[in-house]
């Protein structure tokens, strides 16, 4: 199996059957021979990161009391993870494009907090998982569409206006889309 779907928006199609992934845009991490992880980035939890630090013990200096934190799928709702711009020195930093990363460990949240992190992030708790062969059969029957991921949705979107805009990215008015739409 390639990892075809990787670095990939997962685009939830109008007619997904699962309420907790209806209306979704999830940033596909991974997928190899094992399964795939992904993480939503536009269902926003009642959390703000200010709180989130403070409950952490984390310094938040002039953290904007506004940012956000979302549901990044129903797996390890505990374990955050940052979607970033710029690289740094972070113990636990995945590239998934030139300009996009993934860290998991707890210093970059300190970075962010002391106005010392990167500049466009979001952080999401929990992730989406898919089983070997699970997320493509889920395709094949029109759960999902796929598309290159834009890193302006993630960052300057709100969040509401993201799984239209990801939508868009295929050219397709998803207003007339339908879960009978078929695969070439």
């Amino acid at each position: 199996m390639s990892d075809f779907f990787k670095n990939q928006f997962l685009i939830a199609m109008p007619g997904m059957e699962d309420e907790q992934f209806a209306n979704t845009v999830s940033l596909l991490c991974e997928h190899n021979d094992h399964g795939a992880i992904g993480l939503v980035i536009n269902r926003p939890l009642e959390l703000t990161l200010s709180d989130m630090m403070k409950q952490m013990d984390l310094d938040r200096g002039d953290l904007d009391e506004e940012v956000t934190v979302y549901w990044g799928g129903p797996v390890q709702p505990e374990r955050g993870f940052v979607i970033h711009r710029a690289p740094g020195e972070w113990e636990s930093c995945l590239a998934l494009e030139d300009d996009l990363f993934i860290t998991t460990s707890r210093d970059i949240l300190r970075a962010i907090g002391e106005g010392q992190g990167p500049r466009d992030y979001v952080v999401v708790l929990g992730y989406a998982g898919w089983d070997e062969g699970q997320l493509e059969e889920e395709v094949m029957r029109n759960a999902w569409l796929n598309t290159p991921v834009n890193s302006e949705i993630i960052f300057h979107l709100p969040a509401r206006e993201r799984w239209q805009a990801a939508t868009r990215l295929l050219g397709v008015d998803v207003t007339q889309l339908t879960s009978t739409a078929g695969h070439a």
